[in-house]
């Protein structure tokens, strides 16, 4: 299927877009799109990591806050002003280069599945946990997180039904948001966001209820929107509203299956271990994402039940039941661990699988040797 994507947002059209085509110009033709992409990926990677080596458990910004260094924060703006830049001149490149590819396409929606959540996990150590007097509960922190992916997959189940990505305007606000958020607590320090700004309000609180207010009022209406204008147009590509929905069913049982376990859990598994939880959060969300859009790309049917669903229900039971008793921490690293390596594997194997599909290297632009 011929990619097709439409990007209506003012931000993105007038100011970033032509910042991106000045940039465009610096990259040699012999790099390959996929290498742009990735780079900005392990780039977000290695700054989250950066960032959880300082402040494993949140706590750092509202307890002691000179614990993240200030070069980290700078660096942080630096690392994601790069993965935004290269995120979003990898299409550019390719149809520079003439190597525009599903892989390319499957290659930049799939990271990005990923990176999603990492963003929100990196900019959590910003604004910190609640510790009484600043800082945001774990399970805002959770609300927040599934808000954005909940959003990443609006994006994708629309395309799923109408072909077209209609690029969701969060996108371009939300990271010049956080590289301002980043530059900001750099030079200010982490202060900033402990003292109230409007009517006692602090930034973060404002940040969450534009988040939700653009989430619930602007993405998700906009979604159905063109949905229902698909419809009437005729252009749909599923005819029935079960083959319309089905993508939603597994990462809608995901969510239920993540709020239960952060509900019912005996240890209160989230306050314990935020980060370990979150993060699998967002890599259990990324596979079930990356399924919706090979069926997208492919014209197939996504399966009802993601196979991560049964596992997940297996460790939930256990949990909240009891069954793990002091174990429920060690439970959700193991399981967490399986899952990320589970994701890699699957992440690999589809690349492979393509690249010898479509004859094609993953990073570099060279023709493969006929057999």
């Amino acid at each position: 299927s011929q990619y097709s994507a439409v990007d209506t947002n003012p931000l993105s059209v007038y100011i970033m877009q032509p910042i991106w085509n000045k940039i465009i110009k610096i990259v040699p033709l012999w790099i390959a799109p996929n290498l742009l992409t990735f780079s900005g990926f392990i780039m977000i990677l290695f700054n989250y990591f950066l960032i959880s080596f300082y402040d494993w458990d949140y706590t750092a910004s509202g307890t002691s806050p000179g614990l993240v260094p200030t070069w980290v924060w700078l660096f942080s703006a630096f690392t994601t002003f790069c993965a935004y830049a290269l995120d979003s001149i990898d299409g550019k490149h390719a149809r520079r280069t003439q190597s525009s590819t599903p892989l390319g396409e499957l290659f930049d929606h799939g990271l990005d599945s990923w990176a999603t959540s990492i963003f929100v996990l990196s900019f959590f150590s910003v604004c910190s946990r609640d510790n009484g007097k600043t800082g945001v509960s774990v399970y805002t922190m959770y609300i927040y997180l599934s808000i954005v992916l909940f959003n990443f997959m609006c994006s994708h189940w629309e395309k799923y039904n109408t072909g077209v990505l209609f690029l969701p305007w969060g996108y371009d606000i939300s990271q010049v948001v956080l590289i301002a958020a980043y530059l900001l607590t750099g030079t200010v320090g982490v202060e900033v966001w402990q003292k109230p700004l409007l009517f006692g309000y602090y930034i973060t609180d404002l940040l969450v209820i534009l988040l939700i207010g653009f989430s619930l009022f602007l993405s998700f209406p906009q979604t159905l929107y063109n949905i229902h204008r698909a419809h009437l147009k005729k252009t749909l590509k599923n005819d029935s509203l079960y083959e319309g929905l089905l993508p939603l069913v597994s990462p809608l049982l995901l969510f239920v299956l993540l709020t239960v376990w952060v509900v019912l859990s005996p240890s209160n598994i989230l306050a314990k271990q935020p980060r370990l939880f979150l993060w699998m959060v967002g890599v259990a969300f990324s596979n079930v994402i990356c399924k919706v859009i090979i069926c997208q790309m492919s014209s197939t049917r996504p399966e009802l039940f993601h196979w991560f669903l049964f596992p997940l229900a297996l460790v939930v039971y256990a949990a909240i039941s009891g069954l793990l008793g002091h174990m429920e921490e060690a439970a959700l690293g193991v399981f967490t661990a399986l899952v990320t390596a589970a994701h890699v594997h699957y992440g690999v194997c589809v690349g492979r699988q393509l690249s010898e599909h479509l004859n094609i290297y993953i990073f570099s632009l060279k023709k493969r040797v006929q057999e």
